[in-house]
């Protein structure tokens, strides 16, 4: 009576969903309609000086209601492509500012 495990039982068990990537940034342009231009910052160290730099990477994001502006905090998360730019999503105004 040993209980045998078939190669697809063993593939489900270990499947997991992947986790979307969530970004927080500050919107740099609200000129299109329902896009917004995002900026997030992040700190990186230089691998021999040890130095710190900031490191700024532009996302476009969908923005259905067209209710955010430039200079607000917005936190925006993955999904499915919306355009041949757009890949993400806003979730909420973030209104913690992040120096």
């Amino acid at each position: 009576m040993s209980e045998e495990i078939t190669t697809k039982e063993l593939i489900n068990s270990t499947k997991s969903v992947p986790r979307k990537r969530k970004f927080i940034g500050i919107v740099t342009s609200d000129s299109m309609d329902k896009t917004i231009v995002v900026r997030v910052d992040r700190v990186k160290t230089h691998k021999k000086y040890q130095k710190q730099y900031t490191v700024s990477r532009k996302y476009k994001v969908h923005d259905e209601k067209n209710e955010y502006k430039k200079g607000d905090n917005v936190e925006f998360v993955e999904c499915r492509p919306i355009s041949k730019d757009k890949r993400w999503r806003v979730i909420s105004e973030n209104n913690n500012q992040e120096k």
